[in-house]
């Protein structure tokens, strides 16, 4: 489903997020939340997802090609970088539908927190799929 895949790529993608500055974020064991709600014609259960991940330094600073690689079908409208955050909208194409992603991440050196949306159109019906991402950082890894 192309719901499901377009949530899948950006919630992976989301804690090495690309940045034209490294993300105000400091290295360590980082635990990530991210809780997925669905708005359609038909009921999705809520979905949350925590997992923990070791952020090294090199990985925070090489973050900058991890998002600005298009995922096949889609297109950047807007993106907008600093060390502080991260925002973006895109257009993607596939599977019999198209959906407009919009995202926001905010960096707080030893939190992070952002928001994704995204709306699509589907011949199931036109859906909106939101999704609040929380990230913290425990200690060392």
């Amino acid at each position: 489903m192309l719901l499901r895949a377009l949530a899948s790529a950006a919630l992976l993608a989301f804690p090495l997020a690309a940045m034209a500055e490294t993300p105000n974020l400091t290295p360590g064991e980082w635990e990530f939340t991210s809780t997925t709600t669905v708005e359609g014609d038909f009921p999705i259960p809520d979905e949350t997802d925590t997992h923990r991940e070791c952020l090294t330094q090199d990985a925070i600073d090489e973050a900058n090609a991890a998002f600005v690689q298009e995922e096949e079908g889609c297109e950047f409208l807007e993106q907008e970088t600093s060390s502080e955050h991260m925002s973006y909208r895109m257009s993607c194409q596939g599977e019999g539908g198209e959906a407009l992603v919009e995202g926001e991440m905010r960096y707080f050196e030893e939190r992070m927190e952002g928001d994704m949306r995204v709306e699509t159109t589907t011949p199931m019906g036109d859906m909106v799929m939101n999704t609040n991402m929380e990230g913290e950082r425990l200690g060392d890894c």
